[in-house]
């Protein structure tokens, strides 16, 4: 009996200082990040049998468990990782929507004060001072294209080295958590009756969790204990005690993109950038495909629009020599170097894994009013050409024959091409940094119309003749500006003849109809009114014409005219469209930033109220078990007593 009695005191002292030891653990981690609330888990010894029945043999530590609920730890795992990716993504569209923007600093000022010099030279076209402050405008504009260009271009190598920087930390977790894995492993298989490591396992699972911040992971576990951690579609980043190693790289396809990859036997694999999501690498990634790139390219299909729609326009008119206007901005010409250049050229990147000797297809921005904002991939099967629009990934045209004219470009095939080749084509991407202006002397703006118009002196009708304009497109006609006479038959019969000089002069004896459209030689010209027997109008050069307006007024116009998107927006329309496009992105993403902030706070809050520790509760706790530690003690003296007792009986 007194053995008995010695036995459970012991057990109920082991006990009670178990509770003791892991309560004290509890409150001193009460701090630790990751650390989930211990607890020890009692049960009772075997009893004896004895002739009366079963006699207690106290109680027993059978572990230490970890307070841990694998649903609530997921929760804010998948919570988690969500909430750092838009934390990113809106760290970095904040930067392009401040931008845009601002009311100083943006394209729209810049745009409306080179338009209001263009205004100006339109009302006074020989003055100099005018024309001086529509070329000073224009650069003034030109240089706010190339500006904030530069700055899409630093957010664009910001990009690149956070993701290098990630891919990093997420190196450093993998090795980390292997180690674990390895010494929980170690750990667990040491202890007797496999007992949980449990600040083994809280280490692993903030380290993960800490991970899962830079990118979101899965996990599976393992029957010795350890978790094989998998990214993206399923790419494995720790097996065991193995960690790979990830790297990022140039693009194949771009290089000036950085790309993600994973180590395998000594092998590099690219993955999928839309299949790393959640974290803060996700939302770098996300940001430059969802953002980043339509933004800038959005830019440069306004330069490039205002550029080349100007200069068509610009090379219709006449300037302060007389002669035909030249190129009034250069884009981007084959090599990708700015110039004067009939058409822009769209940038082409050739797949590095291209062979050798293949060239590169030259595509031209033929039609600027239906060029998209998107980048586009031609493929080469060893005979025909395929063209995928990367916005939507819609196919524009398969297994077809170069030249091919789509979405306002003309795809011209290389000289050389091999089976298997592919190349990126850009053709908006570079339009803000190429856009420059291409005269220097205010003589040289276009200002006046080429061609002037007269009725003869002797006429006797009421009939008169339309100040007339030039047939686009640029470069006008050769004959647009040599002598032709328009004159009515005498005696009147509603019929004209034209002389003079020209390649394709119309046959005598046409129909006159007022106000209809008379052209050839590149113009066009209305009589109205009622003609006399005799009346005769002329259409010439217009010599002379310093104080002409008629090819500024036409430019003024285009500031207003629906030139781009498929002609259904005007310069400062794209640029609204591309503010608000990034103004409500990045309200969407701060709005889902906060709501995701918030659940993380609510998941974080469901989790701690089971893993983690509370003051009050583990006070109370020591209470507990320093009385049972006190009543353990004074059943071992009252053992202590009996025994005495029973030996002072033989005396």
């Amino acid at each position: 009996m007194g053995n008995s009695i010695f036995g459970i005191g012991i057990g109920a002292l082991g006990t009670a200082q178990a509770g003791l030891v892991t309560t004290g653990h509890n409150i001193s981690n009460v701090n630790t990040a990751g650390y989930h609330r211990q607890e020890i888990v009692q049960s009772t010894n075997i009893p004896q049998y004895t002739g009366i029945g079963f006699l207690g043999q106290g109680v027993r530590v059978d572990t230490v468990k970890r307070l841990y609920d694998q649903m609530l730890e997921n929760q804010v795992m998948s919570a988690q990782t969500q909430s750092s990716q838009l934390e990113t993504y809106y760290a970095q569209i904040k930067q392009i929507d401040n931008m845009l923007a601002d009311p100083s600093a943006g394209v729209s000022p810049a745009l409306q004060d080179f338009f209001n010099g263009v205004h100006d030279v339109a009302a006074n076209p020989a003055a100099i001072p005018s024309r001086q402050a529509m070329l000073s405008n224009a650069q003034t504009m030109v240089s706010r294209f190339q500006s904030i260009n530069q700055r899409f271009t630093e957010i664009r190598d910001g990009v690149n080295s956070e993701i290098g920087s990630s891919v990093g930390v997420i190196n450093s977790y993998a090795r980390q958590i292997a180690n674990l894995n390895q010494q929980i492993n170690v750990a667990q298989g040491a202890a007797a009756k496999q007992q949980p490591a449990n600040d083994l396992l809280d280490q692993r699972d903030q380290l993960i969790g800490e991970l899962n911040k830079i990118i979101r992971v899965s996990t599976v576990k393992q029957d010795d204990g350890s978790l094989n951690i998998f990214i993206g579609n399923g790419q494995s980043l720790v097996l065991g005690a193995q960690a790979f190693t990830m790297g990022s790289a140039p693009s194949l396809e771009d290089p000036e993109r950085m790309d993600v990859g994973i180590s395998y036997g000594g092998s590099t694999i690219l993955l999928p950038s839309g299949s790393l999501q959640g974290g803060t690498l996700g939302g770098l990634l996300a940001f430059r495909s969802e953002t980043l790139d339509p933004a800038q390219n959005a830019l440069g299909r306004m330069a490039v629009g205002l550029a080349q729609t100007f200069n068509d326009q610009h090379r219709l008119g006449m300037d302060l020599q007389g002669q035909m206007g030249g190129y009034f901005f250069n884009v981007a010409g084959p090599t990708g170097v700015s110039g004067q250049n009939a058409v822009p050229y769209a940038k082409v990147v050739a797949n590095t894994k291209n062979a050798a000797t293949s060239g590169n297809p030259t595509v031209t921005l033929s039609n600027v009013a239906n060029v998209t904002t998107s980048d586009y991939r031609l493929s080469y099967d060893g005979t025909n050409y395929s063209l995928t629009r990367l916005s939507d990934n819609a196919a524009l045209f398969s297994g077809a024959a170069l030249p091919q004219t789509v979405d306002g470009l003309t795809i011209v095939a290389p000289g050389a091409a091999t089976a298997g080749d592919s190349w990126l084509l850009q053709p908006t991407r570079n339009g803000a940094r190429d856009i420059g202006v291409a005269i220097g002397d205010t003589a040289k703006i276009a200002a006046a119309a080429p061609i002037s118009t007269a009725a003869v002196f002797s006429n006797t009708g009421s009939g008169s003749i339309s100040a007339g304009s030039v047939n686009p497109p640029p470069p006008p006609n050769a004959d647009l500006q040599q002598p032709v006479t328009i004159t009515f038959h005498t005696p009147y019969d509603g019929q004209f003849d034209v002389t003079g000089t020209g390649a394709a002069l119309p046959a005598n004896n046409q129909a006159y109809t007022a106000g209809a459209n008379i052209s050839f030689n590149g113009w066009t010209i209305q009589i109205t009114g009622t003609p006399a027997a005799g009346d005769a109008f002329t259409v010439g050069s217009n010599a002379g014409g310093s104080s002409d307006n008629r090819n500024a007024l036409l430019l003024a116009g285009l500031q207003t005219k629906n030139t781009l998107a498929g002609g259904t927006a005007s310069y400062q329309g794209v640029y609204s469209q591309l503010v608000s496009l990034v103004g409500n992105k990045t309200r969407e993403v701060e709005v889902t930033a906060t709501a995701q902030a918030n659940l993380v706070s609510q998941t974080q809050q469901a989790q701690q109220a089971v893993s983690g520790v509370n003051l009050d509760e583990e006070a109370a706790n020591l209470m507990r078990y320093q009385q049972a530690y006190q009543a353990a003690g004074k059943m071992m003296q009252i053992a202590s007593t009996m025994f005495d007792t029973l030996l002072s009986l033989g005396k």
